[in-house]
């Protein structure tokens, strides 16, 4: 295999997918080794296979607002690779969705999905659609002219969406309201469904969980842990709730938060009733962190600022792709700083997973350390399809569990030599074998 002629050839066959590009060129380096050393993927096309999806689905989204104007957002759902199990992957509805950014995604949520052990294929989807500013009918019209495209298309053996960016707890609801009608059937078949009607138990959470365990089990490889550490946290929403919270539990300090409109600064830490104001912040549908700064005393807020200029020893990128880039990365190691794990999907540019690298820092790649959402999704599945709900301790052990197989398999895959640990290589060749694997089995179809 030769990445720079693949590399070439795919972007002439999608031209401008930046996202996309950069995601499956740090997968084909990171492969490239294994894939040389097995030449029956070659002769199966498994390469040239698996970048591509089975399928996209792209559709129009006519809705009304409340005043009885007519809008049209775009649709897609991208069905990339169900060796594994039915496809699974988020639905993102935000301004910013475009076909190359829910392609990284659910080119990434194939090998994610793959590395939690659990029958789940890769997806993605999502809109145009911004959620910010509109009603609850709004939302509610949207999610059902939504529905009305993507329904037949899913199902709890083909096809199970989640949530992402955009899209919560009431997003779901409507979503599965419709699905209900149209298919004449309650299944399992998004995840993210509230707790009354098939959800599992912290999932809201889960991301953020994951994200801190995978995390803990870093820092044990250096006889280290959370207790006294002080961390730098982005985002606001369900993944940096979640990492707050666990983060308080081992021991650690979170010290910011960060919105598209800069981020703050609390030098006494984000816990107890602070934590409880995030959910608040995101209830607002305002996007915006500074109100945190203007409700409690002596926090700062720095705007159109990033996080990663303040000193820490452990940062977690929690908000969105190649919010992380070089300058910063450098910034953190002149900090001190000695840990960094992905809680978002690919926040950090390859600029910076470089600088980390060089570094011998402890870096875990999204594709490992955020996999605790959808880990929680597939066990939510599995409660569906028992037609059980388990307790939320048993769902916590359950994710604590798989994140520490998740970390295993990264370590088995990505040590070195010199006992340094590539998390980005153990992550990817770990999750890739496991899919190749299976295509091959499954023969070229």
């Amino acid at each position: 295999m030769n990445i720079n002629n693949f590399m070439i050839g795919l972007e002439r066959k999608h031209p401008g997918e930046q996202e996309y590009l950069q995601a499956v060129r740090e997968v084909l380096e990171s492969i490239e080794d294994v894939y040389n050393e097995n030449p029956q993927f070659e002769s199966a096309g498994i390469l040239e296979r698996i970048v591509e999806p089975d399928r996209i689905l792209t559709f129009k989204v006519p809705w009304l607002d409340d005043e009885g104007n007519t809008h049209v957002n775009l649709g897609y759902r991208i069905q990339f690779n169900n060796s594994l199990g039915p496809y699974k992957g988020g639905l993102r509805f935000h301004p910013s969705v475009t076909l190359s950014i829910l392609k990284f995604l659910g080119f990434e949520q194939i090998f994610k999905n793959s590395l939690t052990t659990l029958p789940m294929g890769g997806g993605k989807g999502g809109s145009d659609f911004d959620p910010k500013g509109k009603s609850n009918s709004e939302i509610m019209r949207f999610c059902q002219s939504f529905m009305l495209e993507l329904w037949s298309i899913i199902g709890p053996e083909t096809d199970v969406p989640a949530g992402d960016i955009g899209v919560g707890g009431r997003e779901i609801g409507y979503l599965f309201g419709m699905y209900k009608k149209l298919a004449k059937e309650h299944t399992g078949v998004l995840t993210g469904k509230g707790r009354n009607w098939g959800g599992s138990l912290i999932r809201p959470e889960a991301t953020g969980f994951g994200n801190v365990y995978f995390a803990k089990e870093m820092l044990a490889t250096k006889e280290e842990s959370f207790k006294g550490k002080i961390v730098s946290v982005s985002g606001f929403g369900n993944v940096a709730w979640g990492a707050v919270q666990k983060v308080n539990d081992l021991g650690g300090k979170v010290v910011t938060l960060s919105g598209p409109d800069g981020y703050v600064y609390d030098p006494k830490g984000v816990s107890g009733e602070k934590i409880d104001y995030m959910l608040e912040l995101r209830t607002t549908n305002d996007d915006i962190v500074a109100p945190y700064a203007e409700r409690f005393p002596n926090v700062e807020f720095h705007a159109g600022k990033r996080p990663w200029e303040v000193k820490v020893d452990i940062a977690m990128p929690c908000a969105t792709q190649n919010e992380l880039d070089g300058k910063d990365a450098q910034t953190l190691i002149d900090n001190g700083c000695f840990c960094v794990s992905e809680g978002a999907n690919m926040p950090s540019t390859p600029e910076a997973i470089e600088i980390f690298h060089k570094n011998k820092i402890l870096f875990a790649p999204g594709k490992a350390a955020n996999a605790g959402g959808v880990t929680t999704s597939g066990l939510e599945m599995s409660q569906n399809s028992l037609k059980l709900s388990w307790a939320r301790k048993e769902v916590d052990d359950r994710l604590h569990m798989i994140m520490q197989e998740i970390h295993h398999s990264c370590v088995e895959y990505g040590k070195t030599g010199d006992g340094f640990v590539d998390y980005v290589k153990g992550a990817n060749v770990a999750g890739f074998l496991k899919v190749a694997n299976s295509m091959l089995d499954q023969g070229v179809i």
